[in-house]
């Protein structure tokens, strides 16, 4: 019996949506499916369930379905997750405590995650240990399961040896001259830094562009201050300027076009660095000038929180298969991701950047979905009660995950020679161009984006991603960095094969 194509046909009942086939059981000449599904669900869809089964029996036996209603509870899936190591993998159950899983079920499935120490760590990752508990818990409970591994201290009488530290990395900032100097308050800087290459705290620094937005405000005793945004072709950024007697007027004849320097401290504030001005004079970048682009930072020698590990698409390759893939496609080698954030903001410019709290990605080789990095990132701000709805991800989940620096590094090194695939491009983009800039890090990939490229191929009246998943019947657990990743690369490859050529 081909039980992937029974459960696709049994799927397309509203209230079987993830079912599962928990056994067959054959009496006489009667053969019954015993399906589980975590749907309400009515008595039409048990008769299509009924139809879909008999087409599945030898001739001259009769189909009977037995549909029951389960809600996995984490307890529940945290004891299947132990039985499954102890079963199927005795000599990595040896190392996990019971007490070291933790379960997590939403309304798409849910995830899992095993406790073990430093040293078994990467052989989860690499066993495919992960990948197989996950598929036998889609055997027994609806939905899609995904499990990782968290780092926890395990005593195991081994000699602990630390690894000689990376050397450090300085990123010399980008400097220019300023011409055409008239002062205001007099500093006199004869250079400024790129604003692209201020991304750390530093005193009496000077920044030099045009002036994008100029608004005198007033503090609550009423003295005025001017708030400012300033680019210089390299970034944008706010600032501040605290006016003084003998200056205010003339800074009140500043307008958007004109060209400033300012002089001052960039400052963390309120968790965000901040720009605050102390003194203010009008000069301009070199005549002609174009910001000279800064080589990236070296691809890391070596993974250090995040590890790649395999993964395949069964479904597709069975259901889709490979034919139609253009040749030069198979040549090229793309990683699709994703991110989940803490919020929608893209610019510092327009105040504290969002931060990344998970990031997913599949890396696509000889047209296939060959590996992929899913990790949680560490975040020093709560979560707001909207992302935690949005994405089902709470603070509890980030603890322990790895600090934003690492992640970075290890995606750069995960990307390495692949050209960049996203659904909104646009979105995701920004994050990991503003952090990996942070780090000195560049990614410069070619890059792809599918939602663009369903609108030239698909006649829908959206186009976000479920609504393309929907179309090509794929099913997934929306707003979650892996997931996304995953059904976007499946969604690619197959826009890949409509238009049979990449641009």
């Amino acid at each position: 019996m081909k039980s992937k194509q029974y459960l696709e046909e049994i799927r397309r009942a509203a209230g079987l949506g993830r079912a599962v086939l928990k056994k067959i059981e054959v009496k006489g000449r009667t053969v019954t499916f015993f399906l589980v599904t975590d749907k309400t669900y009515s008595a039409d869809d048990v008769e299509h369930a009924r139809t879909v089964s008999a087409r599945y029996v030898p001739e001259g036996f009769t189909a009977e379905v037995n549909v029951r209603k389960a809600v996995p509870d984490p307890e529940g899936i945290r004891r299947a997750v132990a039985d499954i190591l102890k079963t199927r993998f005795p000599a990595a159950a040896a190392f996990v405590d019971p007490e070291d899983i933790e379960a997590y079920v939403d309304e798409g499935g849910g995830r899992f995650f095993i406790g073990v120490g430093e040293a078994e760590r990467v052989r989860m990752h690499e066993d495919g240990i992960l990948d197989a508990v996950g598929a036998e818990l889609a055997k027994n409970f609806p939905g899609a399961w995904y499990g990782d591994v968290r780092a926890v201290e395990k005593d195991r009488g081994e000699i602990e040896r630390e690894a000689p530290p990376e050397a450090e990395y300085v990123i010399a900032p980008r400097m220019f001259d300023i011409e055409d100097y008239s002062p205001i308050d007099g500093a006199n800087p004869k250079h400024a830094i790129y604003i692209a290459d201020l991304q750390k705290e530093a005193q009496g620094v000077t920044v030099c562009g045009t002036v994008a937005y100029v608004e005198e405000r007033a503090t609550k005793n009423g003295k005025p201050y001017f708030s400012f945004s300033l680019t210089d072709g390299s970034a944008q950024m706010r600032c501040s300027y605290f006016s003084k007697k003998a200056t205010v007027e003339k800074v009140r004849e500043i307008k958007q076009g004109d060209t400033v320097c300012l002089t001052g401290d960039n400052e963390l504030f309120n968790g965000s660095l901040s720009f605050r001005a102390k003194q203010i004079d009008r000069g301009r970048p070199p005549e002609g000038f174009v910001p000279e682009e800064r080589p990236s930072r070296p691809v890391p020698s070596a993974y250090k929180a995040v590890f790649p590990v395999p993964v395949s698409d069964y479904v597709q390759a069975t259901l889709f298969g490979e034919a139609g893939i253009p040749e030069d496609f198979k040549k090229r080698e793309f990683v699709v991701f994703d991110l989940e954030t803490t919020g929608l903001n893209t610019n510092p410019a327009m105040g504290a950047m969002d931060r990344i709290i998970e990031l997913g990605a599949v890396k696509i080789r000889e047209g296939r979905i060959c590996e992929k990095l899913s990790t949680f990132v560490a975040c020093p701000v709560r979560l707001s009660e909207e992302i935690v709805k949005i994405t089902g991800i709470t603070d509890d989940m980030l603890v322990g995950a790895p600090a934003l620096p690492d992640v970075i590094a290890d995606f750069y090194k995960f990307t390495a020679g692949c050209s960049l695939v996203a659904h909104n491009m646009g979105f995701d983009y920004k994050f990991i161009s503003h952090y990996g800039a942070e780090e000195g890090y560049r990614f410069e990939q070619r890059q792809y984006d599918t939602l663009v490229m369903s609108q030239k191929l698909l006649r829908l009246n959206h186009h976000r991603l479920n609504d393309v998943a929907d179309f090509f019947g794929f099913t997934f657990h929306h707003h979650r960095a892996f997931d996304d990743a995953f059904v976007t690369a499946k969604i690619f490859i197959e826009l890949v094969k409509m238009a049979k050529k990449l641009d």
